[in-house]
């Protein structure tokens, strides 16, 4: 039963850190104000994730499901990337989230490269092999600054451009990374 209701309090934490994070960023997010919404004691959050940087690196645990891309036309890799990562941008506020403190917070900014490496770098290696680690960097450029503008910038050209008119404009030079050799 304990272990039940530590479990439920752990969920009710995150639940709520996610809240307050996405809501007022890192920064302006307090213990205090995230134990507030999630209807306990902040001595309990600092019980379960010791302080406010060990929180939010749970709180941004991120995965970027990636689909197995081996049985996509090699052609049109770039694109089915893209509209991935343009699924998981929509799909998910937690990766906005550590997108947007990950500007202002040394803490995000490695839990996000930390995702970039642990997850893209593998997926782009079995794709394309050789220079995996550039090859998924520069596609990171392309996604990450994608995602800055659109998402956290809201760029109003950006912002208001169709999904298929974004694959249409980033997936040519995805494609180049994954399809061309260096």
């Amino acid at each position: 039963m304990a272990a039940r209701s530590s479990e439920r309090t752990k969920a009710a934490i995150l639940s709520a850190a996610r809240e307050r994070f996405a809501a007022v960023g890192y920064q302006a997010a307090t213990i205090r104000s995230i134990a507030a919404d999630a209807g306990i004691d902040p001595a309990m959050v600092m019980r379960y994730y010791g302080n406010k940087d060990g929180l939010f690196a749970a709180a941004a645990e991120f995965d970027l499901r990636f689909p197995d891309f081996t049985g996509v036309d090699r052609a049109l890799l770039g694109a089915a990337l893209v509209r991935h990562f343009l699924d998981r941008w929509e799909g998910d506020d937690a990766l906005v989230l550590l997108l947007r403190s990950s500007t202002t917070n040394a803490e995000a900014a490695q839990r996000m490269k930390q995702i970039f490496v642990a997850q893209l770098e593998p997926m782009v290696a079995g794709l394309v092999g050789a220079d995996a680690a550039t090859r998924a960097g520069l596609i990171a450029t392309q996604i990450l600054g994608l995602a800055l503008c659109r998402y956290v910038l809201k760029l109003p050209p950006i912002a208001a451009m169709s999904r298929a008119d974004i694959v249409g404009w980033i997936s040519p030079t995805v494609q180049r990374y994954l399809g061309e050799p260096m």
